[in-house]
């Protein structure tokens, strides 16, 4: 996976297409945005995970943490996203950006 398309979408903010192996369903394709590379606070082992807010799944908007082994690919789109309308909490981000109050 190239990590310097996932940190281009985060500083561009630009959504993406990511194709990922998901343990339950298979090779998914997803639009999303992209939030985060590090250690998961969900997972105990602390693993570096890639996290994104998912907009077009079946069960709707919802996050997703996985690994970077199971990405299969991340193609940025010229789709915009405004960080206002999906943070609601007081980000501590791992990977730096200039996102306003949203940083």
């Amino acid at each position: 996976m190239n990590n310097k398309i996932f940190k281009e979408a985060i500083n561009s903010k630009l959504v993406v297409n990511m194709t990922f192996n998901s343990v339950k369903k298979g090779v998914l394709t997803r639009r999303c945005v992209p939030f985060d590379y590090g250690p998961s606070r969900r997972f105990r082992d602390k693993s570096q995970r890639y996290h994104f807010l998912v907009l077009d799944g079946p069960e709707g908007r919802h996050n997703l943490s996985i690994l970077p082994i199971q990405i299969v690919k991340i193609e940025l789109t010229d789709v915009h996203f405004e960080p206002s309308k999906f943070i609601k909490w007081k980000p501590k981000w791992f990977i730096k950006r200039n996102w306003g109050v949203y940083s």
